[in-house]
Order: C-alpha cells, then sequence, then structure tokens
C-alpha cells in the first residue's frame, strides 16, 4: 500500500494524468498558501555565520536530482572538508557522527543510506546526520574541518554559505501540493544553478555483471536510471530509502531467473553483508572546472572578509 501511494504522489507531480491534474487544480489556492507561508520564513531570516565555509548542494523539488554524487565529486577535490545531511530513511535520531575521516563509527541503520554513500566513497571526510543543521555544522568545525557541504540546505536561510543547486526540468511549476517544488529562487536570493550535462556529467558503469540481471532499486523516481540500464531480466522498484530484506530479495532471484541483482550504490550499502550476488550500477559524475572555481571563490571572499 505504501509502495503504491508513493509512486502515485511522484507521478502525480511529475507526470500528472488527467484525473491527476484535476486534483492539483483545485489544490492551488493550499499551493498558493504553503508558498506564501515559505516566502515569509525566508523574509524573516537572518543569514549566520558559524565561522566555517559552507557550500549547499541541492534541489527545489521534491524527489531525486543526483546531489549525492554531485556533492561526492565536489568533496573529493578539497581537504579538510565535512559532510552534512538530515540522513533521511535512518532508523535513528539525533546527531551522529557516521565518520570521522579515518574510519565508518556505525552502520546503515544509524547513517541512513546517502550518508553511508559518503563515508564509503569519501574516506578523508567528516560525515555527519543531524536534524538541525547548526548543531552539524559546529560539530564538524569542532572536528577540525574547513569546509562544510550541506546536503540539501537550500531552504535554511538562516545560515550563511554559498547555495548550488541541480536544475530539474519539470513541466508542473507550481509548489507543494500541486506540484513538485518545496520552495522558488526568491528575488534577492542568490544561487548558482548548475545544469546536468552542461555543468557536470554523469558517467556510469556495472560492476561484476551477469547474464541476466534483475534491477532493484529504492530511490525516487527510479525511471531515471533508464538511459543507463544495460538488458535486464525485470525491473523491481521500492519507495525511496526502502530497507530491504534479505528474504524479499531471495524471492526477486528465485521468481525472474536473474543470475544476480543491479542496484545503485544508495541500495548496495544496505543489502552489501546479505550473501546475495550483486551487479553495481555505479554512478560518479565529472565537474566542470568552472564549477570548482566558483567555490574557490566564494572560500578566498570569505576569508578575506575575515582578515
Amino acid at each position: 500500500m505504501k509502495k503504491s501511494l508513493v509512486f502515485w504522489v511522484e507521478r502525480y507531480l511529475y507526470k500528472p494524468s488527467f484525473s491527476q491534474s484535476i486534483i492539483a487544480f483545485f489544490l492551488l489556492p493550499l499551493s498558493f498558501l504553503y508558498c506564501f507561508i515559505v516566502w515569509i520564513k525566508y523574509k524573516k531570516a537572518v543569514a549566520k555565520s558559524y565561522g566555517i565555509d559552507v557550500v549547499s548542494i541541492g534541489n527545489l523539488s521534491v524527489g531525486g536530482s543526483g546531489k549525492t554524487p554531485l556533492t561526492t565529486a565536489l568533496a573529493l577535490h578539497y581537504e579538510n572538508v565535512a559532510i552534512l545531511l538530515r540522513g533521511y530513511g535512518r532508523r535513528s535520531k539525533g546527531l551522529h557522527v557516521i565518520s570521522n575521516g579515518k574510519e565508518i563509527l556505525c552502520d546503515v541503520e544509524v547513517s541512513g543510506d546517502e550518508a553511508m554513500i559518503y563515508a564509503q566513497k569519501l574516506p578523508h571526510a567528516i560525515v555527519i546526520v543531524s536534524e538541525i543543521r547548526e548543531e552539524g555544522i559546529s560539530k564538524a568545525k569542532e572536528m577540525g574541518a574547513k569546509l562544510v557541504f550541506l546536503d540539501d540546505g537550500y531552504s535554511k536561510h538562516h545560515i550563511e554559505k554559498l547555495d548550488i543547486l541541480i536544475n530539474v526540468e519539470s513541466k508542473n511549476s507550481f509548489c507543494l501540493p500541486s506540484g513538485p517544488y518545496r520552495e522558488k529562487i526568491w528575488s534577492g536570493k542568490k544561487v548558482v544553478i548548475l545544469k546536468d550535462g552542461t555543468d557536470f556529467k554523469r558517467v556510469v558503469h556495472v560492476e561484476n555483471p551477469t547474464q541476466k540481471m534483475a534491477l532493484v532499486t529504492a530511490i525516487a523516481r527510479p525511471q531515471r536510471l533508464d538511459p543507463y540500464l544495460p538488458e535486464l531480466t525485470c525491473k523491481h522498484y521500492f519507495e525511496d530509502h526502502h530497507f530491504f530484506t534479505k528474504e524479499e530479495l531471495q524471492e526477486i532471484l528465485h521468481v525472474s531467473g536473474a543470475n544476480s541483482l543491479l542496484v545503485t550504490y544508495k541500495d548496495y550499502v544496505k543489502i552489501k553483508d546479505f550473501g546475495i550476488t550483486i551487479s553495481l550500477l555505479d554512478l560518479e559524475v565529472e565537474v566542470d572546472k568552472r564549477v570548482y572555481e566558483i567555490i574557490d571563490n566564494y572560500i578566498k571572499d570569505n576569508h578575506a572578509k575575515k582578515d
């Protein structure tokens, strides 16, 4: 039931049917009210410096946009770096240090899938999850970080930072609940907008491919994977951040007749110890040097202000 509802909402927000469009039309007053309330929060916010450089990577709409691989690629370029995120889908609360930049300190249930990706792909980085971002920033600074990448932090207008947004194209331009937008680019708000294929490029390869692979994935809008997929026996979609059981994956292998399960890294970190044959659809990002120059200039300007 939950999975069906999640996929219905994704279709409603991005590719609505005629009946869904009618629902969205009648919800427009709520969308205007929601957008107005979010705008008021933006206008009342006063950006505060926490004594450390902060770069936010995100997007304005709900659902996936590729911010995790982009943030990973950017963080590889810097030393003394921390990654801070809320940790959606984790089975824990509060602030947790997932990696201290030397070793991983917890399991994926505490960290959540995205934080564990960062911890495994960025062994030099401090990785912190916290619902309260300013507490996470202070903790990163205390641990010696000089630069914090804030995963999905555009709406945190009270934090002084460089805002980088990934452009996600949608024919539906309304705010929730009639459309996919959580927020807009408000007048006076400085942002850097990056376009997939122009400012960064995705590079995908399959590790441990087999003759018959069944796709299993728990990411938002899984159809985004279609351009990168090899030939498959079948596809199995689960709701975003779903925690798999070994039994349900074994059943998919048995029914499909596949030799392996093809998964993304987001899924891999949750099932790698199940003892099931896995093929990994790994995604990396090549970033245009202009993006690094923007971040470098932001850091230089910040230091100049302090001097």
